[in-house]
């Protein structure tokens, strides 16, 4: 039997190489603004979907098509306005945050956009801001975007599967810690012990929840994506 092998640099798994290669054929078909969007992030440091990332939801929404998204974690209003971007604005996505500079920054580049009649920021924290609207039956997603604080995935999981529907996709980001997620809990630093056990119970959940269907993928900082199924 052929045996795969995987290029090898002083020892160490070369599978940047790998996703660099992949992400050389990604087309740059952003519009000028929602580019310029993408790079003021990142140098202010703030966090934005990686290249692959935003090619798998790219796929994602053009199989799903969704017509309303919850997202949870707005930060400047990229991943929302790339969305709305891909969809050719037939879609409407309500998006949580807290941080109240990022939400000023995330007003003004959708502004800037064109997509307020699309995206609604929703102020405050995550959690209450999701008990809120699952108090409501109108609020039913297509399709729920989680890319928070990841100790607090579980309990917007919780919050999530109530404003689902069969046929929702739940997309859950940087679920791998750049690959600390491994490791035995005895060998994570103790600051990032809580987290590290944390993903792992929400992997385990998601893996095993029968109202779901879940692949865990090697894409970005690590993605699981969920089918609700009942």
């Amino acid at each position: 039997m052929d045996q795969v092998r995987v290029t090898m640099n002083n020892g160490i798994n070369d599978y940047a190489r790998i996703r660099s290669f992949i992400n050389s054929f990604n087309k740059n078909d952003e519009n000028e603004i929602l580019a310029d969007i993408y790079f003021s992030a990142k140098d202010m440091k703030v966090p934005v979907i990686r290249e692959d990332m935003k090619e798998l939801i790219r796929l994602l929404l053009l199989i799903n098509k969704p017509k309303k998204i919850l997202e949870i974690g707005t930060a400047v209003g990229y991943s929302a306005s790339f969305m709305v971007d891909v969809l050719k604005k037939d879609v409407l996505i309500d998006t949580l945050e807290l941080d109240r500079k990022r939400i000023l920054i995330a007003k003004e580049n959708i502004k800037r956009l064109g997509f307020e009649d699309n995206i609604n920021i929703i102020e405050g924290d995550a959690e209450e801001s999701l008990k809120e609207l699952s108090k409501s039956d109108i609020n039913i997603y297509d399709m729920i975007f989680i890319d928070a604080a990841k100790g607090q995935y579980m309990i917007y999981l919780d919050e999530a599967l109530k404003m689902s529907k069969p046929g929702t996709i739940i997309i859950s980001d940087n679920i791998l810690e750049d690959g600390k997620i491994i490791e035995s809990h005895f060998l994570v630093e103790k600051r990032e012990i809580t987290i590290h056990d944390r993903i792992r119970q929400y992997l385990y959940r998601l893996k095993n929840d029968e109202r779901l269907a879940t692949d865990i993928l090697s894409v970005g900082d690590g993605a699981a994506v969920s089918l609700v199924v009942k």
